[in-house]
């Protein structure tokens, strides 16, 4: 796939023409679609707590080189819930109604000119990002980190907890008979974990850390197993997550609560995985506390890789550390050519994903949209961990 993306951006495409193909296709349109069509009910937020279920319309026409794809289950990420309840994320900032989700599968029901891999009645997961092929990183290969990539439910982009949505065949992956549509959508979380391990170099026979244990930390956690990784320490502030986490195979996951201090947190985790600590940190929550832990317990020589994005700056990054231990310091954002791995390794049984999905509404009504994000944004007192929202077959 990398390949042909690459074929495409270098010899089949300049910049110019793609920007203006996936201006086309992606540009901010307002959430009402009126155009005659399909009858489309779709989640859309307006803005900080106010979510809506709303009966638009999606156009007949079909853009060239799209599928239409019936949503089946759409997974609810934090960053949905930030929206929601923030509406922003740093400099996105939802200013008109936009469709929220990005964690998705469904049914091919339609398809744009030009089309020829995917077949009517095909089930699939969608990756969200779609990038504009111009950039010089994205004809590298590494797409995620496109400047004009276009992102599922990033204003004022769209999202995909609808009834309906087109998506370019080339971002669309087809799932084997043996996955259901919800572990089509954990694919996206999935992929997080993936990637982060790819960074950090996970591999057999290395001892790995993470960060965190929420749905960032444990989907890290299953992909670093996958990898080959022999011990692996998980920790969390709270509790609630590590039992799970100990279900899919951490073998010692850890209770760090905001009381203790970073040193005592630091021995702990290196003392677990001896003689030096681990060869690779992932931190999955990105506060200065998690940083300032991860990097004094990484071993000499070892990788360290940043995740998680948390609310607060780190005012001081420890440089002595990094220097005298020759450590490795990566960023982590997204994913970038994930999804054929993640659908290998699933259906393999190299990874199940289904304990994570702890909470399933359906999508008939404002209440059951609402019910669904008040319960992944009240996670302490729910206990949830990946909310899920089934979308009926039936139009």
């Amino acid at each position: 796939m990398l390949a042909t993306f690459t074929r495409r951006a270098l010899h089949g495409q300049n910049c110019k023409l793609a920007s203006s193909f996936m201006a086309r296709c992606y540009a901010a349109q307002p959430a009402v679609q009126e155009q005659a069509g399909l009858e489309n009910p779709a989640a859309v937020l307006y803005s900080a707590n106010d979510l809506r279920y709303e009966h638009h319309h999606i156009p007949t026409d079909i853009p060239p080189g799209h599928v239409r794809v019936q949503m089946r289950a759409v997974g609810i990420c934090g960053s949905d819930v930030h929206f929601y309840k923030k509406g922003r994320i740093a400099d996105f900032v939802v200013e008109q109604p936009m469709v929220i989700g990005h964690e998705s599968a469904g049914d091919v029901v339609g398809m744009g000119e030009g089309v020829s891999r995917l077949q009517m009645g095909a089930r699939v997961a969608l990756e969200p990002g779609i990038p504009c092929w111009g950039s010089k990183v994205a004809r590298k290969g590494r797409y995620n980190l496109c400047p004009d990539v276009k992102f599922f439910a990033t204003p004022p982009v769209h999202g995909s907890l609808a009834r309906y949505v087109d998506h370019p065949e080339d971002f669309c992956f087809e799932l084997p008979g043996e996955l259901s549509y919800e572990e089509g959508a954990m694919i996206e979380p999935l992929s997080n974990g993936i990637h982060a391990c790819r960074r950090a170099g996970v591999e057999p026979g290395k001892t790995v850390a993470i960060l965190g244990a929420g749905p960032m930390g444990l989907n890290a956690l299953v992909a670093a197993q996958a990898f080959g990784a022999t011990k692996i320490v998980i920790t969390d502030v709270r509790e609630d997550n590590l039992p799970l986490a100990e279900r899919l195979g951490a073998k010692f996951p850890l209770l760090t609560p905001p009381s203790m201090k970073i040193e005592e947190a630091a021995d702990l985790i290196t003392k677990l995985l001896p003689p030096d600590g681990p060869d690779c940190v992932i931190d999955c929550a990105g506060y200065q506390s998690t940083i300032l832990t991860g990097m004094q317990a990484l071993a000499r020589g070892g990788t360290f890789v940043l995740v998680g994005m948390g609310s607060e700056a780190c005012n001081c990054f420890p440089s002595m550390t990094l220097v005298s231990k020759e450590a490795d310091v990566k960023g982590c954002f997204r994913y970038t050519n994930t999804y054929p791995m993640a659908i290998e390794m699933l259906q393999e049984g190299k990874i199940d994903v289904k304990p994570m999905i702890t909470h399933r509404f359906g999508f008939t009504g404002r209440d059951e949209v609402i019910a669904g994000f008040e319960c992944a944004a009240n996670a302490a007192r729910t206990k949830s961990i990946k909310v899920m929202f089934n979308l009926p077959a039936e139009a």
